[in-house]
């Protein structure tokens, strides 16, 4: 309740053994007081408090304040909410998704500044962002900043908008536009944005949720985002002719006395006659390979071994260490494969061994096979095994599309698709969905069967 019955006495000074000054008075009849150490802080107060009463304001019965003298507490900024949202996430998620947060956080956050004399280079301001801010350390690590980058956080935590400003359905347009560039002004993928909008419309929940805002602000924008592709290109799939080519011109990268293809071999062939994702490849150890002398064999997939960063993983180690894809952690995967996989395997393990740990693929030094390793040498294979004109066509650009490959030429063979899905580590829908444009000859059985219709054919 407020009242303007006020009533405001002389200061008292307290008999302590330091002297102290009490400012009293009285709002409909409830006493209030406040003490301070020096008389002049004592008056100061008094002065205030009559000025609003003799201007008529009235003062709140609990806190016997006029609004005028209550103290506000500071506005919490976007980039203070965003080390909390990055606090609450970090411990529950993955390797991938920390790194994801943390890209998109750091692009809202440089949307969100206003103007502020000393602003750092946009690389700095970047570096600061995407290294430390965005980044919960790991426990016991205390890993000092450069002056450069504390100075620049400095700025942000001064220059950040507050939190409030996304009330303003302008605003949060303007951060989802930005979320559809690169840095260099060009149109972001559409799963790239996908991504990072999951990032921000969640964040905003959960300022939400703590109380922040009374509505989501972003249940008002009439905002589209970008089509994410989910179909593989048929034009990066590798005809069985072109993939065994390519193998073969993997063993030849690097010379036969360094042997830095020939180490490689059967891990791009494992891809692309078991189906393998890379990082499943990765992370395959020779106990779960059942490798027979003659005929089919199998692989028990365990774990995977993404690279994703030392940054994001609580190890810090460049590789992650987990489960399967879209499995329970315990779960695991077998693999049936052919004999001609059995056998480079076979090869593969008497010549190199295994890591220390049994890992069948190692980098020369016995380490994790890194992506950049493989990327490597599967790079120089393309240019030995390919035209030019095929080098500069997507054709198995990637180590992945070999994967693709695998997944295709399975269901161009007729092979059922629940089992595809099940080597494969997808669901049908998935599956499907994602090989609709990679499966040869449907369209001509398709239109067989409506001309034997239209023929009037039993």
């Amino acid at each position: 309740m407020k009242s303007h019955d006020v009533r405001i006495w002389e200061i008292r000074k307290r008999p302590t053994k330091k002297p102290s000054y009490e400012v009293r008075w009285k709002v409909a009849g409830m006493p209030f007081s406040e003490t301070y150490r020096t008389k002049g802080l004592a008056d100061g107060r008094r002065a205030r408090l009559l000025s609003a009463a003799k201007s008529g304001e009235p003062f709140d019965t609990e806190i016997g304040l006029p609004d005028s003298l209550v103290e506000r507490t500071p506005s919490l900024t976007w980039y203070e909410f965003a080390g909390k949202y990055l606090a609450m996430k970090w411990p529950h998620a993955a390797p991938n998704s920390r790194d994801s947060i943390n890209e998109a956080l750091t692009q809202v956050t440089i949307v969100l500044l206003d103007y502020r004399p000393g602003r750092p280079e946009d690389d700095l301001l970047r570096r600061a962002l995407r290294n430390w801010a965005f980044v919960v350390p790991r426990v016991g690590e205390d890993i000092e900043q450069a002056t450069d980058i504390a100075n620049a956080l400095h700025w942000v935590s001064k220059a950040s908008k507050p939190l409030a400003c996304l009330q303003d359905p302008a605003v949060c347009r303007a951060v989802l536009d930005s979320l559809k560039l690169k840095l260099d002004g060009s149109q972001a993928a559409g799963e790239t944005v996908r991504r990072k909008k999951r990032v921000f419309t969640n964040a905003v929940k959960y300022a939400t949720e703590l109380g922040k805002f009374e509505d989501d602000p972003l249940a008002t924008v009439q905002w589209i985002a970008p089509k994410v592709g989910t179909n593989v290109d048929p034009g990066v799939v590798v005809n069985p002719r072109q993939a065994q080519e390519l193998l073969t011109a993997v063993s030849y990268v690097g010379g036969y006395k360094r042997a830095r293809g020939r180490r490689q071999t059967a891990f791009f062939a494992t891809i692309y006659f078991g189906g393998l994702r890379p990082a499943e490849a990765v992370g395959l150890r020779l106990a779960d390979c059942m490798l027979p002398d003659d005929g089919w064999g199998q692989l028990v997939l365990r774990k995977t071994r993404p690279t994703v960063g030392k940054l994001w993983t609580e190890t810090g180690e460049v590789h992650d260490h987990r489960g399967l894809k879209n499995r329970p952690e315990q779960e695991s995967r077998r693999v049936p494969i052919p004999p001609v996989l059995v056998r480079i395997l076979r090869e593969h393990v008497a010549e190199f061994g295994t890591a220390n740990d049994g890992r069948v693929f190692r980098n020369e030094r016995g380490g994790v096979l890194g992506s950049t390793a493989y990327w490597r040498v599967w790079d120089e294979a393309r240019q030995l095994a390919l035209t030019p004109e095929l080098v500069e066509s997507p054709l198995a650009r990637r180590p992945y599309d070999l994967r693709h490959a695998a997944l295709s030429t399975w269901l161009n063979a007729g092979v059922d698709p629940t089992e595809v899905a099940e080597r494969a580590g997808n669901s049908v829908e998935v599956l499907l969905s994602r090989y609709a444009k990679c499966l040869d000859g449907r369209q001509e059985v398709a239109n067989r069967r409506i001309q034997s219709l239209l023929d009037g054919d039993d």
